[in-house]
């Protein structure tokens, strides 16, 4: 079983409520900062796939692919939102699995809303921001700038590394995933850390580590040679997986969503083992 109902309130406590697409992406747009934030030109942020009809299940997932939109279809619902969208693999022609999402979308009546540098970076419903809560951290400032905007967190802490690296795969495994690490000496502390959601280990990621004097730097995945460097930078990269990290802010937009318009949300759960 691939679809976990995470939350579903009652239609009847206010009424039914006639919403439609255009109601909702609006709240999201205001809440997530949407017009004019910086992100890749394939993220596409906002809606995706219209619909005219009437919102009545929204459903949500990291991902947007065959899975995920048939998982949204079982479920009832005729929205889905995603942190990934419909153009993150870039222009393509429309064949094989990229015309079949499409087809599916179509031909179910499924609008697509899409938020990817927005939800990494919001303060409270952030992936970075809820991944720091769930580890127990508390940020402080900061992190992983992309051109204005950070988009990770950081701060300080005084946590035995091996500490943080159980509880990031309490996290991972969770999500389909498994936790890995840089070269990491069992007696180590954590002073000072920093995260970024997703592919967050990077030249730049790493740059900035150095620059802040970053001794713990936790991430969803990167690059083999991120471990290499890392590990002569005196910096430890915990990997906790890009789909497990991600699967937090889109799960708590959808609850934010069922709060207020009053729906029914499901969270669509396709692990990618990343």
């Amino acid at each position: 079983m691939f679809s976990t109902v995470i939350h579903r309130s009652p239609l009847g406590s206010r009424g039914h409520i006639m919403t439609s697409l255009a109601r909702i992406a609006s709240e999201l747009d205001t809440l997530l900062t949407t017009e004019g934030f910086p992100d890749y030109p394939q993220a596409i942020n906002g809606i995706q796939v219209e619909t005219e009809s009437v919102i009545v299940h929204v459903a949500a997932a990291v991902d947007l692919r065959e899975r995920t939109i048939r998982g949204a279809m079982e479920a009832g619902a005729n929205l889905l939102i995603v942190h990934h969208g419909l153009f993150w693999g870039g222009l393509q022609p429309l064949r094989g699995p990229y015309y079949r999402r499409i087809h599916a979308l179509l031909a179910s009546g499924m609008a697509l809303y899409s938020s990817h540098l927005p939800l990494d970076a919001h303060p409270e419903i952030g992936n970075n921001v809820l991944l720091a809560r769930e580890l127990g951290l508390t940020p402080s400032a900061g992190f992983a700038r992309y051109q204005s905007i950070d988009i990770g967190v950081r701060g300080e802490a005084d946590i035995a590394t091996s500490e943080l690296v159980a509880r990031a795969g309490t996290i991972a495994s969770r999500w389909g995933g498994t936790v890995r690490t840089s070269p990491c000496e069992p007696q180590r502390a954590t002073k000072r850390w920093a995260i970024c959601t997703g592919a967050g280990a990077s030249a730049d990621t790493l740059r900035e580590a150095v620059e802040l004097r970053i001794d713990t730097l936790i991430v969803g995945e990167g690059p083999h040679w991120t471990a290499v460097d890392a590990d002569e930078l005196g910096i430890v990269i915990i990997y906790a997986g890009h789909y497990a990290t991600e699967t937090l802010g889109v799960r708590a937009l959808a609850e934010h969503v069922a709060r207020t318009f009053d729906l029914p949300t499901t969270f669509i759960d396709v692990p990618t083992g990343l």
